[in-house]
């Protein structure tokens, strides 16, 4: 049996530079809620591109919605804009300031791609390999901090006894 099999989120903004920090900010959280850490840098960087592209070549308006979705063990983002113009993936001059953000999110993910939405937009969208839940921490880990020293894992003390009880990882 397959728990939670998908697991999905959307923001609707409006793609200002203000916004695009909140919205990085709102992935970078639902990431961590949903215990995938290890994609947060390359899912900030791809909807920081993604955004920006709506702000600035979207129209008639800059409204448009980003959805994370987690299906098994794979994590896609998409942008939904309102301009049915398809971008281009581009060779940008080496010194050049912009040009590079399609470039990027391929470099970064396992795949991308463009979907036309008809005549009332589009949809671009990149995806990441999911960890295997194996190798992924648990979902409540208790830390606390030693005298001087960094965060180590808080151990559940035996009665009556100053000593953490050892406990291995692994079962048996």
């Amino acid at each position: 049996m397959i728990s939670q099999p998908s697991r999905q989120c959307t923001v609707e903004l409006q793609a200002l530079p203000s916004r695009i920090g909140q919205v990085r900010r709102i992935v970078s959280a639902q990431l961590r809620y949903w215990h995938l850490d290890p994609l947060i840098d390359q899912a900030a960087l791809g909807v920081t591109e993604l955004l920006t592209n709506v702000h600035r070549h979207a129209e008639p308006d800059k409204m448009c919605s980003v959805a994370i979705e987690l299906l098994l063990d794979r994590l896609t983002i998409s942008v939904h804009d309102h301009d049915p113009t398809l971008p281009a993936l581009r060779d940008a001059e080496p010194l050049a300031t912009n040009g590079r953000g399609l470039a990027l999110i391929a470099a970064v993910s396992e795949s991308w791609g463009v979907r036309p939405v008809g005549e009332s937009g589009k949809t671009v969208w990149f995806t990441l390999a999911a960890p295997s839940p194996a190798v992924s921490l648990p979902p409540y880990a208790l830390y606390e901090t030693t005298a001087g020293g960094p965060y180590r894992e808080a151990r559940p003390q035996h009665a009556g006894h100053g000593r953490a009880a050892a406990q291995s990882p692994v079962a048996g």
